[in-house]
């Protein structure tokens, strides 16, 4: 039976992305991104935020990482990865979404068109 994992996301960073390499030299950079949805509730607008942790792998990674900052408006698209570690005999989980696309929204001058970047599935461990 076919499967979809797919995830798409506009939002706000909460900080600058933060980049690293791992053991076999792959560029990794991971952001948060703040997710607000927005509601009346007796004539009172209401909001709450979400905080999604992103992570983006290579070519990807690096646009990230040169051009986002804390505040810019992104759009994400890409996976849910769910993984598994213990701390202090306990098993946890943390849930992430691994960037395939992201488009930054934030608004340019004319002279600046909107960057959108994509990234081959691929390119990302496991």
């Amino acid at each position: 039976m076919p499967a979809l994992n797919r995830v798409q996301l506009i939002g706000y960073l909460g900080k600058d992305p933060e980049s690293r390499f791992t053991p076999n030299g792959k560029k990794v950079t991971h952001f948060s991104l703040g997710v607000t949805q927005r509601w009346k509730a007796d004539g009172e607008t209401k909001e709450y935020t979400d905080w999604v942790y992103v992570e983006a792998w290579g070519r990807l990674g690096e646009v990230c990482d040169q051009y986002l900052h804390k505040g810019s408006l992104a759009y994400v698209e890409g996976r849910l990865k769910v993984e598994r570690y213990e701390e202090k005999g306990e098993t946890r989980y943390s849930t992430k979404v691994v960037a395939l696309q992201v488009q930054m929204l934030d608004r340019k001058g004319a002279e600046e068109p909107i960057m959108s970047v994509e990234e081959d599935a691929s390119g990302y461990e496991v």
